[in-house]
């Protein structure tokens, strides 16, 4: 794989709650640069760095490799409301974002409760289509803090209510982030969506474990560093 597919594979994410906005226009510069899938961010930033996107020409009409603009929602405990999660997607949406990146309700699925968390997922991707048919929704579900029937349970509730990827972790959770035995086994239980790992992701040689895994996408603040081969500097999502 060459940097260019890398970078297509990399969501570019800031969402430390102290972001600045020059930071934020750094992420975006970068993002345009190395044509990353994404800039993830929280969801006060959305309209400013859709704009900017635009403007670099690299936005959702930027042809064949357009770099999206992505909201978290419910970010990053998933403990709110399902319809405020919606309210949110909704908002992020008409503000610009092409994709949604949502935090389940972790104690639906330590409950078992299906049907409570493929309601939770309705709502937002409900909310997040009606705006815009084609925003990408992920439903991210912290694994690390699920057990794998937990896992299966939370896939299981994307696929039925709608969802286009499955997601392992905010990058927040004390547990911890992605790991590949997590991805595996998002990729055997959530048949037909696509896979994004995220959380520690901060090196060349983690990013290709992670998409030898199966992951379709990674969740990173270390994209430059990854795409370039280095080592990251310092903490990051």
């Amino acid at each position: 794989m060459d940097r260019a597919e890398l970078s297509r594979m990399i969501d570019h994410t800031l969402l430390k709650a102290e972001a600045t906005e020059a930071e934020i226009r750094t992420v975006v510069a970068e993002a345009a640069m190395h044509r990353f899938a994404s800039v993830c961010v929280n969801g006060r930033w959305v309209k400013l760095v859709s704009g900017l996107l635009r403007e670099a020409g690299v936005g959702d009409s930027a042809g064949d490799r357009p770099v999206h603009t992505c909201a978290v929602v419910g970010f990053p405990l998933g403990a709110g409301r399902s319809t405020v999660k919606a309210i949110e997607a909704s908002c992020a949406v008409k503000d610009g974002a092409q994709e949604i990146d949502m935090v389940i309700a972790l104690p639906t699925l330590m409950a078992g409760d299906l049907e409570g968390a493929r309601q939770d997922i309705f709502e937002v991707v409900r909310a997040a289509k009606s705006v815009s048919a084609g925003t990408i929704v992920k439903v991210i579900l912290e694994t690390a803090a699920l057990t794998e029937t937990q896992i299966a349970l939370g896939c299981r509730a994307a696929v039925e209510g709608g969802a286009d990827f499955v997601k392992t972790s905010t990058g927040f959770h004390p547990k911890g982030g992605a790991t590949v035995q997590a991805v595996r086994w998002l990729k055997q239980y959530a048949v037909g969506l696509k896979v994004k790992a995220s959380g520690g992701i901060r090196d060349l040689d983690t990013a290709r474990e992670m998409i030898a895994a199966g992951a379709d996408r990674l969740g990173c603040s270390a994209g430059v560093a990854i795409v370039a081969g280095v080592p990251a500097s310092g903490a990051g999502y």
